[in-house]
């Protein structure tokens, strides 16, 4: 399933303005799966917010960055619950490095 469509299955009930942004992250980011792009793509969101500290416009690319690792979490829970302790920590680890 192509990342735009599994987003509008998984969003439907966001509002407007953040299922936007959040498809936009998604959209501009590569991985080797929908879980993988999904955690780039809240990084990619957390960066923007990073780089504008104590910026008020930078508050619906937080909750981007939030909602974009909250469904990375969901995707890999449903294409491979087993390994979803090791891709959180993967996740974890990733920010740490990257930071």
């Amino acid at each position: 399933m192509a990342v735009a469509d599994w987003l509008d299955q998984h969003t439907s009930q966001a509002p407007p303005a953040l299922r936007a942004r959040v498809r936009d992250y998604a959209l501009q980011a590569s991985g080797a799966s929908l879980p993988r792009v999904l955690a780039c793509a809240g990084q990619a969101a957390l960066d923007q917010v990073l780089s504008h500290p104590c910026d008020r416009s930078a508050a619906l690319d937080l909750l981007a960055a939030d909602a974009l690792i909250t469904l990375a979490l969901l995707a890999q829970a449903e294409t491979n619950p087993d390994r979803l302790d090791e891709f959180a920590t993967s996740v974890l680890q990733a920010h740490r490095t990257h930071s």
